[in-house]
């Protein structure tokens, strides 16, 4: 199992868009993934499902058939996390089903952080327990890749579910905000991985498996406001032009390349138009923006809309796949 998180303390990136298309597309490539909801406000879940079956899983009075109710045993100290449910969306796509009750654990992760360096048994079942969630998840339904959806903050919620990411993907948009998100991500992402590499050797429960909290960063996607004739409007270029220097010095920590453009840069996996248009006839259609057909309203121009969407996210995923080690079918 490989997991790929995709992560930006900055909100409004088209981070849970991107997660959902993503998952589309692998599927349609022919791999078995996992599209796991770790964010506390369940944006993702409730792109893939409608609100009638949302309210089955989240039963009140039966288990909770989300990633909290795979959590709740260990967290209330009845036992360990439970084999997650898996809504099978399409074949070959599973979704771990995000809650908005997963803000309750964010208080036991915290403190459990640094009971790790005093080798306590219940700090590395907790810390862990994301990853072994997503783990069993994978297991049950033999797929080799997960993509995981998590909110806009730096807390110890996210920190924990960082810790479950071979790699990291950072979506960006053009402005101001995203490029302080970036400085901010950067140093924190090295921190965590220097911290977790500190603590993991210290586990002492002999069959606990851990994860190895890389946290590679492999790119950064930059979703634009708009577009005209193929280029950003005149307003966000010179966000854009900065992007590539303060990718590589926050996020990196690597000494700056002059004059290297988003165009040239390694480390952009794409720069994705937002289809506006089509957005508002997936969101009806329950099905990503380059699936939508005629029935669904995709006529005339949206037609051809349709399919550079789907040209575009077919290479943003072997991009991502290139670099993290995929082996597509």
């Amino acid at each position: 199992m490989k997991t790929i998180t995709f992560f930006n303390n900055k909100g409004g990136v088209g981070k849970t868009s991107l997660v959902y298309h993503l998952a589309w597309m692998y599927a349609d490539l022919g791999l078995s993934i996992v599209a796991a909801d770790l964010d506390p406000q369940a944006n993702l879940t409730s792109m893939f499902l409608d609100d009638e079956r949302l309210e089955a899983l989240w039963s009140e009075t039966g288990i909770r058939q989300t990633v909290y109710g795979a959590l709740r045993p260990l967290l209330e100290g009845t036992g360990d996390v439970s084999a997650p449910h898996v809504e099978a969306v399409a074949p070959g796509l599973g979704l771990v089903v995000g809650d908005l009750a997963l803000s309750a654990a964010e208080d036991e992760l915290s403190s459990q952080w640094p009971d790790c360096l005093d080798r306590k048994p219940r700090a590395f079942r907790v810390l862990s327990a994301l990853w072994r969630v997503l783990a069993k998840a994978a297991n049950k339904t033999e797929a080799g890749l997960v993509l995981v959806d998590v909110g806009p903050n730096l807390g110890a919620f996210n920190r924990a579910a960082l810790v479950t990411a071979d790699y990291v993907v950072v979506p960006l948009a053009p402005d101001l905000y995203s490029l302080q998100g970036l400085r901010n991500l950067g140093p924190t992402l090295r921190r965590w991985q220097g911290e977790w590499a500190e603590r993991r050797p210290r586990n002492p429960v002999e069959d606990l498996e851990l994860p190895e909290g890389a946290m590679r960063p492999i790119g950064y996607i930059v979703m634009q406001h708009a577009v005209r004739l193929d280029r950003p409007v005149k307003a966000y270029a010179r966000w854009m032009e900065r992007i590539p220097t303060v990718y590589r010095e926050a996020v990196l920590d690597e000494e700056t390349q002059a004059g290297v453009t988003i165009e040239k840069d390694p480390n952009a996996l794409a720069t994705l138009k937002h289809y506006r248009s089509l957005m508002p006839l997936a969101q009806e259609a329950r099905k990503p923006m380059f699936q939508l057909k005629s029935a669904d309203g995709a006529i005339g121009g949206h037609a051809k809309a349709v399919q550079d969407c789907y040209g575009d996210f077919r290479a943003l995923a072997r991009k991502v796949a290139e670099r993290s080690g995929v082996a597509l079918p």
